[in-house]
C-alpha cells in the first residue's frame, strides 16, 4: 500500500480509501466486516462514510452504515488502526428523514454527536460536509443552475466556527468538504484564514476517466491552497469496469437494482469512452478496473482514492490497483481519449 498525508496534518492515510456505501443495502454486515478485515490486512487505513449511509437513503435504513462500522470496532478493537471520515448530510427533501434546516451549530452538534455514538468512538479523524446547502452543478447536473440556485449560501463562519470548537476538544481531528465547487471552497479558506478557525484539508468530489470536471477549476484550488481530492466514483458506478457494455446489467449491480443512480453515467458518449479505454487496457494486460483506478491513483492534486465494493473479487481487483503503475505512452492514450470524447458524464 501507499501512503500520504491528509494535507497540513500529520494524519496518514492509505491512498487507497475504503468506501462504505452499500452496507446495509447491497451489503450485509457480515459482508462489511469481511470487507473491513481484508483492507484493513492490506494496509487500507482509511474508511469513509456518512450518517446518510446506505445509499439510496431511507429513513428505515438511515445511518446503518455508521451502525456497522461502531459494531466493527466494538467486536474487533480495531478503531486506533483506521483513520475514520465521515458526513454531515446537506438539506433537501431527500435526507427530511433525517433533519430540517441547514448546517448550523444546533444541527452540526447533533449530526456529530449521533456519529460519534452510531460509530463507537469518542473521536472522528476526518469531519466533511456532504455537499453544499445551496444550488450548486453536482450530482448529475452538469451547469450552474442558476435559475433555481438560491442566493443565500451557507454561513461559512458559523459552519467553521462550530467545527473548529470540536477541533479545539479532540472530538474532531480534521474537517473537510464534499460535493463543492471553487467559489464555496475559497470561502471556507478564507473565512478559516480570517478568523483563524481550522481549514478544511480534503474536499471529496466525484472524479473518473469519463466525469474529470474537478479539473476545471478544482484541481488549481487543491494544489495551490494545499486541499486533496478524496475522489469518489472512481469508477463511475461501476461503468468503468465495462460490466455495463452492450447492454449488459447483471443481476446485483447498482445498475440493475437502483437504474437512476448510474443513469449519468450510461450516456451514448460516456460508453464509447468505456469501449475504447476498455480497449486500452486490453492493451496492455490489464482490466479496465485496474486502468480506470490506477489512473486515479497518479493524479498529483488525489490525497485518496475511494473505492467500493459488493463482492470481495471486486475489493481485491479495487486495492490491487494501487500496485499499478501506467507509462507515460498508456497516459498519452488515455488523454487522446479524453481529447475526443471529454468528460461525457456529468
Amino acid at each position: 500500500m501507499k501512503y500520504t498525508k491528509l494535507p497540513n496534518t500529520d494524519i496518514e492515510v492509505s491512498k487507497i480509501c475504503l468506501g462504505t456505501m452499500t452496507w446495509g443495502n447491497q451489503n450485509t454486515e457480515e459482508e462489511a466486516f469481511e470487507q473491513m478485515d481484508y483492507a484493513l490486512e492490506q494496509g487500507v487505513n482509511f474508511f469513509d462514510t456518512a450518517e446518510l449511509y446506505p445509499v439510496p437513503a431511507s429513513a428505515e435504513t438511515y445511518a446503518d452504515t455508521e451502525r456497522i462500522i461502531g459494531n466493527w470496532f466494538q467486536k474487533t478493537g480495531n478503531r486506533s488502526k483506521v483513520i475514520l471520515a465521515t458526513k454531515i448530510a446537506g438539506g433537501g427533501d431527500y435526507t427530511k428523514h433525517i433533519r430540517t434546516g441547514k448546517f448550523n451549530r444546533k444541527n452540526i452538534t447533533e449530526a456529530v454527536e449521533g456519529s460519534l455514538q452510531r460509530l463507537q468512538t469518542d473521536y472522528l479523524d476526518l469531519y466533511q460536509l456532504h455537499w453544499p446547502d445551496r444550488g450548486v452543478n453536482a450530482f448529475g447536473v452538469r451547469d450552474y443552475p442558476f435559475k433555481t440556485a438560491t442566493k443565500e449560501a451557507e454561513n461559512h463562519l458559523e459552519i467553521l466556527e462550530t467545527l473548529n470548537d470540536f477541533v479545539k476538544d479532540g472530538t474532531i481531528k480534521a474537517i473537510g468538504l464534499s460535493n463543492e465547487t471553487p467559489w464555496g471552497t475559497m470561502q471556507y479558506l478564507e473565512a478559516a484564514k480570517a478568523h483563524n478557525l481550522a481549514r478544511p484539508v480534503t474536499i471529496q468530489n466525484s472524479y473518473s476517466m469519463i466525469h474529470r470536471a474537478y479539473e476545471y477549476g478544482m484541481s488549481e484550488v487543491s494544489m495551490r491552497e494545499d486541499i486533496g481530492l478524496l475522489a469518489y466514483s472512481p469508477l463511475a458506478q461501476g461503468v468503468l469496469s465495462g460490466k455495463y457494455l452492450d447492454g449488459k446489467s447483471p443481476e446485483g449491480s447498482r445498475g440493475n437494482l437502483f437504474p437512476r443512480f448510474i443513469a449519468r453515467y450510461m450516456g451514448d458518449g460516456s460508453l464509447e469512452a468505456v469501449k475504447r479505454y476498455e480497449a486500452i487496457a486490453n492493451k496492455n494486460g490489464i482490466t479496465l478496473t485496474e486502468l480506470s483506478l490506477a489512473f486515479v491513483n497518479q493524479l498529483p492534486f488525489v490525497t485518496s482514492n475511494i473505492i467500493g465494493a459488493t463482492k470481495m473479487s471486486q475489493l481485491k481487483e479495487n486495492i490491487g490497483s494501487i500496485d499499478i503503475n501506467l507509462s507515460e505512452e498508456t497516459l498519452k492514450e488515455i488523454e487522446a481519449v479524453h481529447a475526443a470524447i471529454p468528460n461525457p458524464a456529468p
